[in-house]
């Protein structure tokens, strides 16, 4: 007899385990407070432009998104990022200066970008330069970003190139933040080769012998209409063999060799729980079948975040704005942390004649702006537009989309407490953990475990 499996939370990592374990032939019930599925991806059209309220596309490197979207028959509907058009700019001192070219993070790899930028001053410019001589100096324990980057490239490098980088990604703070969880890649370069530019250069080297002559993919990739198109080609995938409850999961008993979940006064009886939500609900629900987990779950912090899409007329713009968008560091930061130009970065999301600014708030430092109203809100971001970035016009349009303890945000230490987590509940049969609070925020990330814990309850 197949077994009773119940996933909380229809985000994207329980959309996925639902869809991979009806396509193993197991049937799913799905818990989800929200009227809607797909958690934090969510597509608006709005006067022929494709706005997303939460995520607009996924890293192309990773491939857990393609595949799903292949087995979902969406591959012609994907896209790329307009790589030629990126440049992104950072403000500085009032002025908006781009990211110098050859910028891998905040890793320098040319030298010329890098000696004429009016991002860094020359001591750091030389600071940079001097790190290509820097010898191996491996550390046993985990630092937080901001320590790692300063250790190689100076203080001004956090503050101009790691904080508003990293505030646009995560919402999160690079003195909190955990290197060997966020940017493992660097600390293995820095292990073994000293410096991370000849470390990224002499990789890049490396790979470049063993490529074959095909164009680099674009970075980031989505769906032409929006990635809303995901969640709905998932969702009716699992029409007929996932049942979708509407309400939100109260807490989690074991009851003999399974679960079960008390929901809206019912109990649902569950022989496998996958736990697809934010991490502080799953700690809030777990306490009653293992205290230290739910203790665990309960230590990943999380960012408030806010996105606010200004729709303009193009007639409005003295000259289209340049670049992807531009980033605020914290120093130079009022509200806006971020702002996307729609259009530049994706084609088929604005048409001809308007431009679509896409604003981000909030963060670590700054989640009270979610509770503002508002015409306050939109009076704050066109202000900090008209003075970052010359808009005058009044916008045609504006969505405000909220996004409260959403993003995970991996603190100092967070790999050490995930491998405890993930051992203790390896030591309870039936249950399954999906989500971004594990090892990975992105979309192809949340695709992946999810599709891994259907692969265990499959396997039996």
């Amino acid at each position: 007899m197949a077994p009773k499996v119940v996933i909380i939370g229809g985000g994207i990592s329980g959309l996925s385990t639902a869809y991979y374990l009806a396509r193993g032939g197991a049937g799913s019930t799905i818990l989800e407070s929200r009227a809607r599925l797909g958690g934090v991806i969510q597509t608006e059209h709005v006067e022929g432009c494709t706005l997303e309220a939460g995520p607009d596309s996924f890293l192309s490197i990773k491939p857990a998104a393609l595949e799903l979207i292949a087995d979902l028959g969406l591959s012609g509907e994907v896209i790329g990022s307009n790589d030629h058009l990126r440049v992104t700019f950072v403000r500085k001192n009032g002025r908006l200066v781009p990211l110098p070219d050859g910028l891998m993070m905040m890793v320098p790899t040319k030298i010329l970008p890098l000696i004429t930028t009016g991002l860094v001053s020359w001591g750091t410019k030389l600071r940079m330069g001097l790190e290509w001589f820097r010898a191996p100096k491996p550390k046993p324990g985990d630092e937080s970003v901001a320590e790692f980057v300063e250790e190689h490239y100076g203080r001004e490098a956090v503050d101009y190139l790691a904080e508003p980088l990293l505030s646009g990604i995560y919402g999160g703070n690079p003195s909190e933040l955990s290197v060997r969880s966020v940017l493992p890649r660097f600390v293995e370069l820095a292990n073994r080769y000293g410096s991370l530019t000849r470390g990224v250069l002499a990789e890049r080297a490396k790979a470049a012998r063993h490529r074959t002559k095909v164009a680099p993919a674009p970075l980031f990739r989505t769906l032409k209409g929006g990635l809303g198109q995901l969640v709905d080609a998932a969702a009716a995938a699992i029409q007929g063999k996932a049942e979708v409850r509407r309400g939100r999961a109260e807490t989690v008993e074991r009851a003999g060799s399974g679960f079960r979940v008390k929901m809206d006064g019912d109990w649902l009886e569950a022989d496998r729980l996958v736990v697809a939500c934010e991490a502080h609900s799953g700690s809030a629900l777990l306490g009653a079948v293992d205290a230290r987990a739910s203790e665990l779950l309960g230590m990943v912090p999380y960012s408030s975040s806010m996105t606010v899409a200004l729709g303009f007329d193009a007639a409005d713009f003295a000259k289209p704005p340049e670049g992807f968008g531009f980033l605020v560091p914290k120093k130079e930061r009022r509200r806006l942390v971020a702002c996307t130009w729609v259009g530049t970065k994706f084609s088929y999301r604005v048409p001809e004649g308007k431009i679509v600014a896409r604003c981000f708030l909030g963060g670590m430092e700054d989640a009270g702006v979610l509770a503002e109203r508002d015409d306050g809100i939109i009076a704050a971001v066109t202000a900090e537009l008209r003075d970052i970035a010359g808009i005058g016009a009044r916008p045609r349009f504006t969505r405000i989309a909220r996004w409260p303890r959403s993003m995970a945000q991996y603190s100092v230490g967070h790999g050490q407490r995930v491998e405890e987590l993930e051992a203790r509940v390896a030591g309870i049969p039936g249950l399954h953990l999906a989500g971004n609070a594990y090892s990975g925020i992105g979309i192809p990330d949340c695709i992946r475990m999810g599709k891994q814990a259907a692969q265990r309850i499959l396997a039996g």
